[in-house]
């Protein structure tokens, strides 16, 4: 992977990010997507976000490179922290981070959201915390991607402000918040895949709680399961 070839899951990402966009990419390791986006003539400006010594030193390294320096910023910081209001940043995109973490950073940077018109979101895991937030603070899930890369998936989410609400109705709220309800109308070959995966391993774990006897905290994850097992099955049996 460089900055002309990018891997399935950051290819899928850039795919997201608006033309003519200045973008903060927050996690941004080696700005290999800051770089391929100006590069392709996606975006126009953007700024690479990162937080520890050596991912920032790369990727200032990335950028003087590639000769960008005048539309790239490479900054270093907590999260959102990095952006500026003279910025004048339109998108934001976040990848490579579970969904709790990824939360944290929109909770903790939403006065820098003020401007920002799209979000573009890839969880690797946790994707529920994520579309919790969005209803909480009024944006909109516009569109949901999934993806299988090297045995591994993954889920990417864009969003932009509006009606929080108007995806979640085909399903329960419940069972739209664990799958996504773009992603379970879509009901991709790797959406099903994941999901008879996930239910079979859990299956399993609750068939191991059953014979180990009761006990308050098996009791608590057999119910969990149980209920994570009917939800997909809502869905995937639909």
């Amino acid at each position: 992977m460089n900055e002309m070839k990018l891997s399935k899951r950051l290819a899928t990402v850039a795919g997201y990010i608006p033309k003519d966009a200045v973008f903060a990419d927050i996690g941004s390791d080696h700005a290999y997507l800051p770089c391929y986006s100006i590069l392709q003539g996606i975006a126009k400006a953007a700024i690479a976000g990162e937080i520890t010594d050596g991912p920032f030193i790369s990727a200032k390294k990335q950028v003087k490179k590639c000769e960008l320096s005048d539309v790239i910023s490479v900054r270093q910081g907590d999260g959102l922290s990095v952006i500026e209001e003279e910025d004048s940043i339109d998108c934001i995109t976040i990848a490579g981070m579970g969904g709790g973490l990824i939360k944290r950073i929109l909770e903790e940077g939403s006065t820098k959201l003020s401007g920002v018109k799209r979000l573009v979101l890839q969880p690797n895991i946790h994707a529920i915390y994520i579309r919790q937030w969005m209803i909480e603070n009024g944006w909109q899930l516009i569109d949901e991607d999934i993806i299988d890369e090297d045995n591994k998936i993954y889920e990417i989410l864009v969003a932009e402000k509006g009606n929080p609400m108007l995806p979640y109705k085909t399903y329960s709220l419940e069972a739209n918040l664990l799958l996504g309800p773009i992603l379970a109308k879509k009901k991709s070959d790797v959406f099903q895949n994941k999901w008879t995966q996930e239910c079979n391993h859990w299956r399993t774990i609750v068939k191991q709680l059953e014979q180990a006897g009761h006990t308050y905290e098996n009791n608590e994850k057999y119910k969990e399961l149980s209920n994570q097992i009917r939800l997909v099955e809502e869905v995937l049996q639909a």
